[in-house]
């Protein structure tokens, strides 16, 4: 699968704080948030579902990560989403698996790399629901 999701009780703000402290811990920093409904409306696009697209980034794997292949980049940052469910009403959040993505390369050092950035950022989001 290429995604990790969890669903909690908190609200979209409540669940994106939880995930910037729970990846702040981690030595992940959000590098940027976008907030789909608000930047489609200025696009006068209505959605009515709350979504959030978090960038996070370990500066010390990336480098490690570019350092060894510089195509690297084409997969980062890592993107988390949180998001409210239109079908449960419940809060999700959601991770694209860096070793979905880095698989792609056919590399084993970067495929070890993503399986460490992917098991600290389940983490994360494991902590976060709750």
């Amino acid at each position: 699968m290429f995604h990790y999701t969890v669903e909690t009780e908190k609200t979209v703000d409540e669940a994106v704080h939880a995930v910037e402290e729970a990846c702040a811990k981690r030595k992940f920093g959000v590098l940027w948030q976008l907030d789909i409904p608000t930047k489609l409306l200025e696009k006068g696009i209505h959605f009515d579902q709350s979504y959030r697209v978090l960038e996070v980034c370990n500066p010390d794997i990336t480098k490690k990560a570019l350092i060894h292949n510089q195509q690297a980049g084409h997969f980062l940052p890592c993107k988390i989403v949180v998001y409210t469910d239109v079908k449960t009403g419940k809060t999700k959040i959601g991770l694209s698996r860096p070793t979905a993505l880095f698989a792609l390369m056919e590399d084993e050092h970067l495929l070890s790399i993503a399986k460490e950035v992917e098991s600290a950022l389940i983490h994360a989001l494991d902590e976060a629901k709750d």
